[in-house]
């Protein structure tokens, strides 16, 4: 029974946390923008958010088994809330800066922070090996919903409240203090888990001097991460933010529509997510990895050469339909790799390694808008150098199989 609700609440944090990123990510460039940040300074704040999290997640996260994997839950929420407050109440880029470097904002309206790899390896400890690739498919699912709804929420509520009369800032500012909101209640959840979701087997002294907590998995963690780097690079070159901006200038469209576009693009892709679930039976989680992210990457490099605002809607739909089926099975695939005493660290170090490699491309997205010619470039890198990261990733792990393919 314990397990059950400590689930249930693990489940629950996903939603809120998810729904919060959603809900700001359609509308925090054109809040930077309507501050008075330009182009270059936003993507560079985007980078200095990715960096900062990586840093504080990759100690969080190493340290969640020793300190307590709720207390790390816990403090990841209170950042959370700090970086809203901070983000509302002033436009001085050093404050924001300070602010996106210690705390917790989602430009990409996807996870950040240290909740997803305290979130799985809790998760992992309180299921079967058999039911690991079908729980995380349902996690990964409500948090896709969740993100879709969020953007659709936060999208239209900006629009609505502009058209009643609010300035455009004041609208996005009302948005930032619903995120500052979901930290504050993050924050009460996590204080109610119970220690069933810590680690109940402790590292010998020896072992836990080991890099970043890993004894046994250091090769294969390493390895993992980076190609996950590689991959998370590419993605950070579009993050949802970043899309949302390139439809809003290419065809002129306001958040409304841009919500609506990121509800339905969150929904595919969180049903993807569980569709993979079969796929990964018959054909293996590497195969289902490289497989169906391929072709997502192609879709992707074709949506800047649609010529109208239909098709590339359609397009990035289409692309969001099976982008997510590599998700839940990469996280499957590393808790299954790893021994039971490393799977914080394994999923903190691979998530920090996607953070490291997602912060270091929105300056160069800055940088490409701010061009005109550019302008599209972002979407071709981003799919090349995805393909290349499933290309290598089939070629490093096609043997390696977890203990449910053996």
């Amino acid at each position: 029974m314990t397990h059950r609700k400590d689930i249930i609440l693990l489940f629950a944090t996903r939603i809120i946390r998810l729904f919060c990123y959603g809900f700001l990510s359609v509308i925090l460039v054109l809040y930077l923008a309507e501050t008075g940040l330009t182009e270059k300074q936003i993507g560079l704040l985007f980078t200095f958010t990715l960096a900062g999290d990586a840093g504080i997640s990759l100690w969080l996260t190493t340290h969640a088994d020793g300190f307590g994997r709720k207390r790390t839950l816990v403090i990841g929420a209170l950042l959370m809330l700090g970086a809203g407050i901070v983000f509302i109440l002033t436009n001085n880029i050093i404050l924001l800066m300070a602010a996106a470097i210690i705390g917790v904002i989602s430009p990409s309206g996807n996870e950040i922070g240290p909740f997803l790899s305290v979130e799985q390896a809790g998760l992992t400890q309180l299921i079967p090996n058999e039911k690991r690739t079908k729980t995380f498919a349902w996690y990964n699912l409500v948090g896709s919903f969740s993100t879709a709804t969020g953007a659709l929420a936060g999208g239209w509520l900006a629009q609505i409240l502009h058209t009643d009369g609010w300035s455009a800032l004041a609208s996005y500012r009302f948005i930032l203090m619903g995120y500052a909101l979901g930290g504050l209640l993050l924050t009460i959840l996590f204080l109610t888990v119970s220690p069933a979701i810590e680690v109940t087997n402790t590292r010998s002294e020896t072992e836990s001097k080991k890099l970043f907590g890993l004894h046994r998995s250091q090769k294969v963690v390493i390895k993992l991460s980076a190609l996950f780097a590689l991959d998370a690079f590419a993605g950070g070159l579009i993050v949802q933010s970043m899309i949302a901006y390139w439809f809003h200038i290419k065809f002129g469209i306001d958040s409304g529509v841009l919500g609506s576009i990121f509800f339905f693009a969150n929904i595919l892709a969180g049903t993807s997510a569980l569709l993979a679930v079969k796929l990964a039976e018959k054909i293996g989680l590497i195969n289902t990895m490289v497989f169906t992210h391929i072709p997502s990457n192609i879709l992707l490099i074709l949506v800047p050469l649609m010529p109208s605002l239909s098709l590339a809607i359609g397009l990035l739909l289409l692309r969001f339909s099976i982008s997510q089926m590599d998700v839940p099975t990469r996280q499957s695939y590393t808790m299954a790799v790893v021994a039971p005493d490393e799977r914080s660290a394994a999923a903190g170090v691979t998530a920090i390694a996607r953070s490291v490699g997602a912060s270091l491309s929105p300056a160069l997205t800055g940088i490409f808008f701010s061009i005109p010619v550019l302008f599209s470039a972002p979407f071709f890198f981003s799919g090349g150098l995805k393909i290349v990261y499933d290309l290598l990733l089939f070629r490093e792990f096609r043997s390696i199989k977890p203990p449910e393919e053996k």
